[in-house]
């Protein structure tokens, strides 16, 4: 299976003391063009905005 299921939470949450939001995602797993965490915009509904979500481990 070349693709591997991935959890997404926010960064910036846990600084204003909300709840963070999580995302579940898939990425291909010999992709050289993401060799580290991946990140990306998602919404927050806790903040209200869009925020960044880095890949967790």
């Amino acid at each position: 299976m070349p693709r591997d299921i991935i959890i997404l939470e926010c960064t910036e949450a846990r600084g204003e003391g909300k709840s963070p939001s999580r995302y579940t995602t898939t990425r291909n797993k010999k992709s050289l063009n993401t060799p580290g965490r991946l990140e990306k915009k998602k919404y927050n509904p806790a903040l209200r905005r869009r925020t960044v979500h880095r890949e967790l481990r």
